[in-house]
């Protein structure tokens, strides 16, 4: 994953259809692992002997089936479009937050990049919170996220960092940003 866009999606929605998604991956794994299994049994399995490698065989099978149908097929319905956009939602925050200890210096230092980083983090910590039904947001990250605002304004930078490129943390951990 190169970019990522906000989206800005209706929490009641986006929680209906996540759950929809996860609901049909479940069944679907559910479905692979017990066949794959009975199937597996009634070819190599000995009536009325231990049959546990063969049931665990047949699960594990389905998972692998499942994980890999998720991957390269499903994630690209439209039904698991709110799904996939919280998972990318999910890992860009991730991504930002293990560099979260060199981008805060540099912000403060006055690098526009690492500021616009860290606004995008902000932003998006606000929509995963609002999509997942938690309005709380702590005290710090809202007085973080307001000096952040006031710098920024200071500078001249634009507000609305809607979008993460990856390029951008890798120029972070490749140099100095001075701006």
């Amino acid at each position: 994953m190169s970019k990522f866009q906000l989206e800005f999606l209706d929490p009641q929605e986006y929680r209906s259809k996540t759950r929809k998604s996860s609901v049909i991956i479940i069944l679907i794994f559910a479905l692979l692992g017990m066949g794959l299994a009975s199937l597996l049994v009634s070819l190599l399995g000995t009536p009325g002997g231990n049959n546990f490698r063969w049931n665990l065989l047949g699960v594990l099978s389905g998972l692998i089936l499942t994980v890999l149908l998720v991957k390269y097929y499903l994630s690209q319905q439209p039904f698991m479009r709110e799904a996939v956009y919280g998972w990318h939602l999910k890992r860009s925050l991730m991504r930002i937050t293990n560099v979260m200890h060199r981008i805060k210096p540099l912000a403060e230092a006055g690098s526009h990049q690492a500021m616009k980083l860290l606004r995008f983090y902000h932003l998006a910590v606000e929509e995963m919170h609002r999509l997942d039904g938690n309005e709380a947001n702590p005290l710090e990250i809202k007085a973080e996220k307001k000096a952040l605002e006031e710098k920024m304004q200071a500078e001249g930078l634009d507000l609305s960092q809607h979008t993460f490129d990856s390029q951008m943390l890798k120029d972070l951990s490749d140099r100095e940003v001075t701006g």
